[in-house]
Formats: structure tokens, C-alpha cells, sequence
């Protein structure tokens, strides 16, 4: 299952913040922290020039609760400022808003002591589709100044936000990257709603979900869809099952798979089967 989606609003956001970055001190770089690998983008370097970078593992509210914590520790013992954020209770916001003081306080200390004027910090937002950079923003800065929506691509251009007397933050959109190199990575931002669900088969997509929680989270996804027993089962038995459990059914008694595919990734996404975190700092590592 091979998924690309590269919109040319991608490719105008990525120019748009090589362009503004020199004007930037702190990278706010916002992950799902479902899936925290596949949520990052592998340019992320080159587009934000190496400059001092706080990760926030953002929708913490969504994930596995012991996940989120062996991330921020894996983080933090690799030299990665990290924490974990819930942008709709605010949990972490402090936290984040401290670590980056905390990162430019030696700068802004020297500056002072050549005289010149304070000035605030200059952050901005980077992260894909879908991973919440608006309601983020409305949090950190404690009002609305984002739009919101449940479809990626929302937010089409930059703007400036001031957060306090201390720190403005330049929001800007949702960006991928034309290839992905791992199939893995695709899928799992398929199933989190980074990439659109108009441009992917969502019953091949909803079957693969099926097939991975049953494997990491057998328990939750038995019990959510009522299944007698889930080993060594297909992803495509499993919706079947679910289906059936469920009464989607169409003319004749067969399955409507694409309803209840729809069902199974809509509940995926609101946590409504269980907390899930589908990758590990252990088994892939190339965050950082």
C-alpha cells in the first residue's frame, strides 16, 4: 500500500519557511505521539537551518500513557528537549513555554550585557498535517487566533502570534515530504489523518489498522469491536468480524466494508478503542 501526497501547498510552505527562518530562535517541532517517528519529517533539519529545536509530542491525550513516557525519557537521555503536550487541557504548555526560556536565556543574558534592547523569542511551529498545530497555538497563546479543523491543511499561510511579552510564534502549514522512503511511514499517518482520506483505499487502510492493534493491543481492540479471538488472524477477517459485530451490513447480508472501515479509523483516531502508541524509540530510532 503504497501512500504519496504532496500537495503544492507543501512545497510553497517548506520555501516559506526557508525564507523566514533566519528570523526565528527556538524550532517548536510538534509530533503525534502515536506515532512520533512517522510523524517527523526527515527535512526537518535543512528546513529549520539546525536552529535550537524543543519536540512536542503533541495529542499525549491519544497515546498510550507508558509510551509517552519512554519517549520524553528516550528524549531527554539522547540530548532532545522534549515534552509531552495535550493541546486541549494545556497539560505540558507550561512546561514547554519554560524550556524554551530555558534554551535562550544565554543569549538573551548576553545581549543584555552589550546593552541592547530586550526583545521576545522568536518561535515557530513545525509539524505535518493533522497533528494539531492549531488547536496548539489557541493553547499556548490562550485564545483563538487558529483555525481548527479534523482535515489536514487547514492553515494556508503564516502568521505571527504573540504568546506574552516574552515569546511570538509563527504558525505555519502542515508540511510532508515528496517520497516516503518506508511504507510503514505512510500508512501510519494515513491511519492518524495526515494525509487525507479521499486519496487512500480506506478498507485496505482500516484492515492494516485492524492487523497492527492486533498485535500491539490485542485486549482493547477485542473488547471495543466484541471479537471472539483475534490470533493469527487477518486484518481483513478481523473488519469482516467487526462489521458483522457491528450491523454494518449491506443487501444480502454482506459486510459494508467501507462503512465499517470508516467506523474503525474514526474511533482509532478519537481513542475511543484505547490509547495507542504504534512506535517505540527502541525498534526505530532514527528520531533526533
Amino acid at each position: 500500500m503504497n501512500i504519496q501526497w504532496f500537495p503544492g501547498h507543501m512545497a510553497k510552505t517548506k520555501r516559506m519557511i526557508l525564507e523566514n527562518i533566519k528570523l526565528v530562535d527556538v524550532v517548536i517541532e510538534l509530533l503525534d505521539a502515536r506515532i512520533p517517528i512517522s510523524s517527523r519529517n526527515p527535512d526537518i533539519n535543512e528546513i529549520t537551518a539546525n536552529k535550537p529545536r524543543v519536540v512536542a509530542f503533541n495529542k499525549s491525550d491519544l497515546a498510550d500513557a507508558d509510551k509517552n513516557r519512554i519517549w520524553k525519557e528516550w528524549s531527554i537521555s539522547n540530548g532532545i528537549d522534549a515534552v509531552n503536550v495535550n493541546s486541549l487541557t494545556g497539560e505540558g504548555i507550561k512546561e514547554l513555554k519554560h524550556r524554551i526560556k530555558t534554551i535562550m536565556k544565554p543569549k538573551l543574558e548576553a545581549a543584555a550585557n552589550r546593552g541592547r534592547i530586550r526583545r521576545p523569542i522568536r518561535t515557530i511551529v513545525v509539524g505535518v498535517p493533522n497533528v494539531g498545530k492549531s488547536a496548539f497555538i489557541n493553547k499556548i497563546s490562550g485564545r483563538a487566533v487558529a483555525i481548527t479543523g479534523d482535515k489536514p491543511g487547514v492553515t494556508r499561510n503564516k502568521q505571527w502570534v504573540r504568546i506574552n511579552p516574552e515569546i511570538q510564534l509563527m504558525d505555519t502549514p502542515g508540511i510532508l515530504w515528496p517520497k516516503f522512503d518506508d511504507e510503514l511511514t505512510g500508512i501510519h499517518l494515513a491511519f492518524t489523518g495526515a494525509i487525507k482520506d479521499e486519496i487512500i483505499d480506506v478498507v485496505t487502510l482500516a484492515q492494516k489498522l485492524m492487523e497492527e492493534l492486533s498485535v500491539l493491543y490485542p485486549e482493547q481492540l477485542k473488547k471495543r469491536y466484541k471479537l471472539e479471538g483475534i490470533e493469527g488472524k487477518t486484518g481483513a477477517s478481523l473488519l469482516e468480524e467487526a462489521g458483522r459485530k457491528r450491523g454494518c451490513l449491506a443487501a444480502g447480508g454482506e459486510v459494508d466494508y467501507h462503512r465499517i472501515s470508516n467506523i474503525v479509523l474514526d474511533e482509532f483516531r478519537s481513542a475511543k478503542i484505547g490509547r495507542f502508541t504504534l512506535e517505540l524509540p527502541e525498534k526505530r530510532d532514527d528520531i533526533g
